[in-house]
């Protein structure tokens, strides 16, 4: 019997330890890392520096930056010799279904819409907590505001991340909230106050977060399943002697946010009145 036990506890910390080693995979960690490394660095990083940084070796940093480099993810700056992400993980995100659907059924919409209100116009979706934006059109006027596509933005302080998380349900919201705190200056229960004004009215007007004179006009692109999958938002600046109202601007950004919401299979609030 106490054979039998001891035998019991053996095979039971082999397989945890099995189990355990299942899921390591230093080289994958590595390359990871790096690449989480390299997305926060606008210009670069040098080798010695990620390796700082990582608290790795030069040697074998520099071989998995050879490997990342001949798959195209990173690329070496001849100039300066500092690493940088190339656009091949935007591309692979690109061929995500619904990323892919989006990005075809939103880019004829979001060139008309700029053409017709003479402003930039973005389209954004929540992923890994923060808003990515997925498409983008620049207003075709010589003054232009716009956000950078494939550029990641807190998702509390961007219209988009506050209107797609009004159409979700509350648990998710909390998850939200949970794993990406509210700014300390922002007070939870006018936050929630916010979220179901977004719902009675079907957009968001609001000062940008981060431009000053920058007013965010942001609607909810919704889903099949009356949630919202996206959010098409303007950057409006106002120009002197501006031939496009603000009021025809919102009421444009609503009624091609509906537009796209149909095409997804829902329908999207009624445009709400003037």
């Amino acid at each position: 019997m106490i054979w039998q036990a001891a035998s019991q506890n053996k095979l039971g910390s082999l397989e945890m330890a099995i189990e355990e080693k299942k899921y390591t995979a230093p080289a994958l960690e590595k390359g990871l890392d790096i690449l989480e490394l390299l997305s926060a660095q606008e210009l670069g990083l040098s080798l010695s520096e990620i390796a700082r940084a990582l608290s790795r070796s030069v040697g074998e940093i520099f071989r998995m930056l050879a490997v990342l480099e001949q798959r195209g993810y990173v690329a070496q700056d001849s100039v300066s010799g500092r690493y940088v992400l190339t656009t091949f993980l935007f591309e692979i995100a690109h061929k995500l279904p619904v990323v892919r659907r989006l990005s075809l059924i939103a880019g004829p919409r979001m060139r008309r819409l700029v053409g017709e209100i003479r402003q930039s116009v973005h389209l954004g979706i929540i992923t890994n907590n923060e808003v990515l934006v997925v498409a983008q059109a620049d207003s075709p006027s010589y003054n232009v505001m716009s956000v950078r596509l494939g550029a990641k933005i807190d998702l509390w302080k961007a219209s988009s991340g506050r209107v797609i998380a009004a159409y979700l349900d509350q648990a998710e919201i909390e998850r939200l909230r949970q794993e990406n705190p509210l700014p300390t200056d922002v007070d939870p229960d006018e936050f929630a106050r916010d979220l179901k004004q977004i719902c009675n009215d079907g957009f968001e007007v609001r000062d940008s977060f981060i431009v000053r004179g920058v007013v965010n006009i942001s609607a909810p692109v919704l889903d099949h399943s009356g949630q919202a999958a996206a959010a098409l938002t303007i950057p409006h600046i106002e120009r002197m002697g501006d031939e496009v109202s603000f009021a025809r601007c919102k009421e444009k950004l609503i009624e091609a946010a509906r537009d796209l919401s149909n095409a997804l299979g829902a329908k999207a609030p009624s445009p709400p009145n003037s």
